[in-house]
């Protein structure tokens, strides 16, 4: 596939994308790395262009320049903010109560704190990134080791085998100190690569995701 062709698929991609105005998006290819440029009125718009385009068979990498410019002249006040993220984080029945701080600066969240799970830690930066004013996310929570490395291993491979997306076999799992994963191979499309960094995040204890795979 030339880069001219792949452009034009994650172009139409994005305007068949009903949750979002792709008029303010620039896109360039180049050796099959896409550059995204341009503004969009909410993080939570940013976050799906980036899921729009990872999900366009040929893409191998992504650098994303994407502005946030909320809607009209007032921005909301960073305690605003943070009392809202706060409120929607209790309200959060996959999140512990008091396990997630929150701290808001110029419109940036930054999430601290510790969980049992990688799924609670998706859930607190999901959570906030729909608010009104928000701008970025940084997500700083810990997840809790409680899994040898022998058993952590044993079911990302066993996951990876079950999962209809992915080839197993291409794929190497090697558990580190601290229930930190590396994940090796080549893999043919970036739907397989994310698969594989899901399987390995649903494991007890994994605390980090090195992910090495190729796509080729």
């Amino acid at each position: 596939m030339t880069d001219s062709s792949l452009r034009q698929d994650i172009i139409d991609e994005l305007d068949f994308e009903p949750s979002m105005e792709a008029a303010n998006i620039g896109v360039v290819v180049e050796k099959s790395i896409v550059t995204l440029t341009g503004h969009v009125p909410t993080y939570s718009q940013k976050m799906t262009v980036e899921d729009v385009v990872r999900r366009v068979k040929g893409v191998k990498g992504i650098a994303e320049e994407i502005e946030v410019r909320p809607v009209g002249s007032n921005r909301t006040a960073d305690d605003e903010i943070a009392k809202r993220a706060v409120n929607t984080l209790n309200w959060n029945t996959s999140i512990p109560t008091g396990t997630v701080q929150v701290k808001v600066q110029m419109g940036w969240v930054t999430l601290t704190g510790k969980v049992e799970w990688f799924y609670q830690r998706n859930a607190a930066a999901n959570a906030v990134r729909d608010l009104a004013g928000v701008v970025g996310v940084t997500n700083q929570i810990e997840i809790r080791q409680h899994a040898s490395a022998t058993d952590v291993k044993k079911r990302i491979e066993d996951a990876l085998k079950r999962n209809a997306e992915v080839e197993a076999q291409a794929i190497r799992v090697d558990v580190l100190d601290g229930g930190k994963v590396r994940l090796q191979g080549k893999v043919h499309a970036w739907s397989e690569r994310s698969a594989a960094e899901r399987a390995a995040w649903s494991a007890p204890g994994v605390t980090t995701v090195e992910d090495r795979i190729a796509i080729g």
